[in-house]
């Protein structure tokens, strides 16, 4: 049985390399752009927080998607910035690792809150009456826990299967961060099993969601249409 971490104990990430002398301009650019999406989606979750109004499965699913992006951002941004600066950056096995989950784990967590998302609107407009029965604080609650499970199921499968794999170089990524398909051209055992799982989780987590979403909106349109009052088509299209 082979173990992890063997060999490779530090990636070096080599970032963006044609820059060509703008390295401080395109740090200055995406520091305000990460600046501005961590205090954008902070801004939601607070406003959300504090407005009575705003309690409501919709917007308590947007806090999510927020918590999700803020997740996503920290995970690649800080590092990036490094990278740029300094035009590449070392860093441990481990952390590149992790890395990679917490960067699963955020995509992940958005494409199934944008699916209990667009569940929710559904569910408001072409089953108004029964709205407040099904979404309530109850079925929100278990709907997060549940993607929290599915995505600890998900990583669990891809840590089970890396564990297995013998690193041995090189440690070069020439990338801004640690992804899959580069982590595993530095191993030098058959990936095809990681691959295997990688596409079975993009069908059940990405895809799958994706059809619901459409098959959401489809039942929505089709709703909507079956309004006779030019107004209350518009009314309800709106929300």
């Amino acid at each position: 049985m082979h173990h992890n971490f063997s060999k490779v104990t530090e990636i070096l990430l080599l970032g963006f390399q044609n820059l060509q002398g703008f390295n401080p301009y395109f740090f200055f650019i995406v520091l305000v752009i990460y600046f501005v999406t961590i205090c954008g989606n902070l801004l939601i979750i607070l406003v959300v927080s504090c407005s009575r109004s705003l309690h409501s499965p919709m917007y308590f699913f947007l806090t999510q998607l927020s918590f999700s992006d803020i997740l996503l951002s920290t995970t690649i941004v800080p590092n990036m910035l490094h990278i740029v600066l300094y035009e590449g950056s070392s860093v441990s096995f481990i952390g590149c690792l992790c890395q990679f989950y917490c960067f699963s784990a955020s995509e992940i967590l958005e494409c199934l809150l944008l699916m209990v998302m667009s569940y929710d609107r559904y569910q408001a407009i072409c089953h108004p009456l029964h709205y407040i029965s099904v979404m309530d604080l109850t079925f929100c609650a278990r709907a997060v826990l549940s993607c929290w499970f599915m995505i600890c199921v998900a990583l669990l499968m891809i840590f089970f299967t890396m564990s297995r794999f013998d690193f041995c170089g090189p440690n070069i990524i020439d990338h801004f961060f640690c992804d899959l398909e580069p982590l595993l051209e530095l191993s030098c055992s058959d990936t095809f099993m990681m691959k295997l799982e990688a596409f079975f989780i993009v069908i059940v987590y990405a895809i799958c969601p994706l059809i619901v979403i459409i098959l959401s909106y489809v039942y929505i349109i089709v709703a909507i249409l079956k309004i006779p009052s030019v107004t209350g088509r518009q009314k309800t299209f709106s929300t």
